[in-house]
């Protein structure tokens, strides 16, 4: 007797992984030509134009995370001292290992932020827990880094969810006029 399948078991997972290595999942040539209606050609010569010229950097599935619990998404605003470099450069390591952490970008506005972080946890206990041990109990010195913090917690609800891509594809059929 087969088990009942869950979104988060071994096999769940190892499909999911296999999913977002690069070129895993190629695209299903016979909806894009229902979709469109091009020919197959047309479509796999634009794909492997669109791949070659990194506008396409993969395949793979979006994952609504809030599925697994992690209904938290924490947007922390740093003030960090650039002139300390050696403990940026042991921060950055840090948090490029993080699994929570799936962006870190250089900021320019108005303040003193100059540095943007998103997480995702199931709580804000988790996150605060999470990061004190991962980074204010683990790395020397880190007030000498890190200047000011100031953190906005995204959850639910949400009112508008949209993939960066189909965004991206709005605004440039609206700027193209078609």
């Amino acid at each position: 007797m087969a088990g009942i399948m869950k979104i988060d078991d071994e096999v769940r997972i190892k499909v999911l992984e296999a999913l977002l290595q690069k070129g895993a999942v190629i695209p299903n040539i016979r909806q894009i030509k229902r979709h469109t209606g091009l020919h197959k050609a047309t479509i796999k010569s634009s794909l492997d134009f669109l791949v070659k010229q990194n506008i396409l950097n993969g395949f793979g599935p979006k994952i609504n995370f809030r599925e697994f619990g992690y209904r938290l998404e924490p947007l922390e605003l740093l003030q960090i001292d650039l002139s300390q470099k050696t403990l940026f450069e042991k921060f950055l390591n840090e948090a490029k290992k993080d699994p929570h952490i799936y962006r870190i970008s250089a900021i320019i506005g108005a303040g003193n932020w100059n540095v943007a972080i998103r997480h995702f946890y199931s709580d804000i206990e988790s996150f605060h827990k999470h990061t004190q041990k991962a980074y204010y109990e683990k790395i020397p010195r880190i007030y000498d880094l890190i200047k000011d913090r100031q953190i906005f917690y995204g959850t639910e609800p949400f009112y508008k969810v949209e993939s960066r891509t189909k965004s991206i594809i709005e605004i440039i059929k609206h700027k193209k006029g078609f």
